[in-house]
């Protein structure tokens, strides 16, 4: 038997056949619901208590200690999720039987639900990991958490019981890439199922309790078709993007915190071609590239002893004894950068990656400097003429100050003169303005390049044409 219901006396009280029915409707249409319940006031932050009392979490507190006095974890283990689900409702119900606890039926069940997402899989985080809606999650101690939609932060009514209800969901989900998070290594980045990202910072750093922070991946991956609906880039610079990808130019994705970079990176991969072999190298994964043939690598923090670290120079050094053809880092932060470069100019044309800066000139001196922080003591000129022969685009993507993300700058280096690194934008976004609502009004245009330094490239693989033609069209209307 799965509960030790016997401590609880005598036979199973009968439950009322309304919370029955409920218990068998509730798991399909829990998933349901708060998709379709979040789009209804997407701009509306919510406030911190209004729904649930003090009284609530008293409440739920005494019957969740009495479910963990009642069942056998060990058996929990061995069924599948559904039937775990089903099997702790059922004991609840009989636990808030036995204890007398007045509760409504819709109460009942909210309860039911925050106790099995308790017990099997992240808490109170669980309807905001349903929703497709939030881009960022953001947990600052047990008693307030952010999300981000459409670009604004928002207050939600989320809470934990304590801090130590948090840390214990922090361990769940950094254990499940084994990794650990605790006094001894109190920062840790990891990664949920579907990919998205996950960062704890703990106490004694995080002085009010664990901080977690979760960047969240769509369901739906996005497409750079996608994107020219939403007015990211126009259909011209999509189509221009399409090209860069698929005649294996060598582009940094460049831009600052949530502006889209790695999203922009997965839409960029759809148009590698699927023979093709491509090794990526993250410190938490979360490329979701489509290819067949495609081999993901992790970085490792260092163990309790302080040894077996893997850092991401490790991983691209080992790269290129892979036999890659093409080579995608997630995020360029270090010394891999010399590393990725050397790569770019051995023969791994089309290799990719993101690093932050605030414009396709910054992303180069960004990346000088990864370089020379990294001990290599090798003169400027040479640090940029390996730049140079290495890179070919940079694609500059923002979020703007009205919460919307463009592509604003489509880049490819050109050469050096003298000590300078010489550029050459195809694509820019314009600001026109701003219309009622605070939206912000521009347009993407082309800069009146004829042949990009990429075109013999594009001939090779006879994408001039269409290349050509994307370069004519850059005039677009207003997004």
């Amino acid at each position: 038997m799965f509960g030790k219901r016997p401590t609880f006396g005598g036979g199973a009280p009968q439950k009322p056949a309304a919370s029955g029915g409920a218990a068998e409707a509730r798991p399909a249409a829990q998933a349901q619901a708060p998709a379709k319940a979040a789009p209804a006031q997407p701009s509306a932050p919510m406030p911190v208590e209004t729904r649930r009392s003090d009284e609530y979490y008293v409440t739920k507190s005494m019957i969740f200690g009495a479910l963990i006095e009642a069942i056998d974890l060990a058996q929990l283990a061995k069924l599948d999720p559904e039937a775990a689900r089903e099997e702790i409702r059922d004991i609840v119900n009989e636990i808030i039987s036995i204890k007398n606890v007045v509760m409504s039926i819709s109460e009942q069940e909210e309860l039911l639900d925050d106790i099995c997402n308790d017990v099997l899989g992240y808490g109170p985080l669980e309807p905001l990991l349903a929703r497709d809606d939030i881009a960022d999650i953001m947990v600052n101690g047990a008693l307030k958490t952010y999300i981000e939609v459409s670009g604004k932060i928002q207050l939600t009514s989320i809470r934990f019981r304590d801090n130590a209800q948090l840390m214990n969901i922090c361990q769940r989900i950094v254990s499940q890439v084994g990794r650990r998070v605790d006094e001894a290594s109190p920062i840790c980045d990891a990664r949920l199922a579907d990919g998205s990202r996950v960062n704890v910072i703990a106490p004694p750093l995080a002085i009010d309790g664990p901080a977690l922070t979760i960047r969240k991946f769509r369901k739906d991956k996005l497409t750079l078709d996608q994107l020219q609906r939403f007015g990211a880039i126009s259909e011209a610079g999509g189509e221009l993007l399409k090209i860069i990808g698929r005649v294996r130019c060598n582009t940094l994705i460049s831009g600052g915190t949530g502006s889209g970079k790695t999203t922009l990176l997965n839409c960029l991969t759809n148009y590698i071609d699927a023979d093709e072999r491509i090794i990526t190298c993250e410190d938490a994964a979360e490329l979701q590239l489509q290819q067949p043939h495609v081999v993901r690598l992790e970085t490792r923090p260092p163990n309790l002893e302080g040894s077996g670290q893997v850092t991401m120079r490790d991983l691209v050094k080992n790269c290129l004894r892979m036999r890659p053809e093409r080579i995608i880092v997630g995020e360029v932060r270090g010394p891999e950068a010399f590393d990725l470069l050397q790569a770019m100019n051995t023969g791994h044309d089309g290799s990719m990656g993101t690093l932050h800066a605030n414009s396709p000139r910054e992303a180069l001196s960004r990346l000088e400097s990864m370089i020379t922080m990294g001990g290599f003591s090798l003169p400027s000129r040479t640090i940029r003429e390996m730049i140079v022969s290495s890179v070919d685009v940079i694609v500059q993507a923002a979020r703007l100050r009205d919460g919307s993300r463009r592509i604003t700058h489509v880049t490819e280096v050109m050469g050096l003169e003298g000590e300078v690194i010489i550029t050459q934008d195809l694509l820019v976004y314009d600001i026109a303005g701003e219309d009622a609502n605070g939206r912000l009004i521009g347009r993407h245009r082309s800069t009146g390049v004829g042949k990009p330094r990429f075109w013999e490239r594009a001939r090779y693989y006879g994408e001039e044409e269409r290349l050509g033609a994307a370069l004519d069209a850059g005039e677009v209307g207003v997004d």
